[in-house]
């Protein structure tokens, strides 16, 4: 149960084993490419040492799909933020092996990074990928997607922003629709209960195709900030 007034929070610390290269990518990269929690403001394109389209990355797990997208899209910089230290060891690892310049990570709650962290109007978009699906029905208030992350997110988003989000579990998908068409900031751009196709830049997961061999089919849904 959970004790009054503690935030229920979306993630659990599930550390694992790490690997060596993981630990040695932490201990060699972080300096480079991680940007340690604290409760101020930080100037983004300071960080990234240029003006560039931001992309918000939460959750990228083992950093797969973060990399792969910061390789082919250049032009634009993107900030994950991972509790899984593994995966930020992962992440790392990959992103100086390819000498990727356009990525920072952050290894902290999602929410309080929006909230303390990034200033308003500040990012261009937002990937949510595979997201845990807290199955069991009690756990469902664990779920990222609700309406308080919601108001917490939209002041960081610049107008007309756009929130990618893919899921392979199905009441979560549709929880998600819920969600963002019962709040004023938000539209569906695939219009009212509907998904989105996949996006054709969406890189593959390691996790996606371990569903895909199972026949595990995954919605897609896209959204942006409604200007005001």
């Amino acid at each position: 149960m959970d004790k009054p007034g503690r935030k229920i929070r979306s993630y659990v610390r599930r550390e694992g084993r790490m690997t060596a290269g993981q630990k040695r990518a932490l201990e060699h990269y972080w300096s480079r490419y991680g940007i340690d929690y604290r409760a101020g403001e930080i100037d983004l394109d300071a960080v990234f040492g240029r003006p560039a389209p931001k992309i918000l990355d939460i959750g990228p797990g083992m950093g797969d799909a973060t990399v792969a997208m910061a390789q082919a899209s250049r032009e634009n910089d993107y900030l994950a933020v991972e509790t899984h230290r593994p995966g930020v060891g992962s992440l790392l690892r990959q992103a100086a092996a390819r000498k990727l310049t356009n990525i920072r990570v952050i290894s902290h709650d999602v929410c309080e990074v929006l909230a303390h962290m990034l200033p308003a109007n500040s990012l261009d978009g937002v990937c949510i990928f595979f997201p845990d699906p807290w199955p069991k029905k009690r756990h469902h208030k664990r779920r990222l997607i609700n309406h308080e992350f919601l108001n917490i997110l939209k002041p960081r988003l610049k107008e007309n922003a756009r929130i990618y989000i893919s899921t392979d579990w199905q009441d979560y998908a549709e929880q998600i629709l819920e969600v963002f068409e019962t709040h004023a900031g938000y539209i569906n751009l695939a219009g009212e209960g509907r998904y989105s196709p996949r996006p054709r830049w969406r890189p593959y997961t390691k996790f996606e195709s371990k569903g895909r061999q199972q026949d595990h089919p995954v919605w897609d849904c896209l959204f942006a900030c409604r200007p005001g």
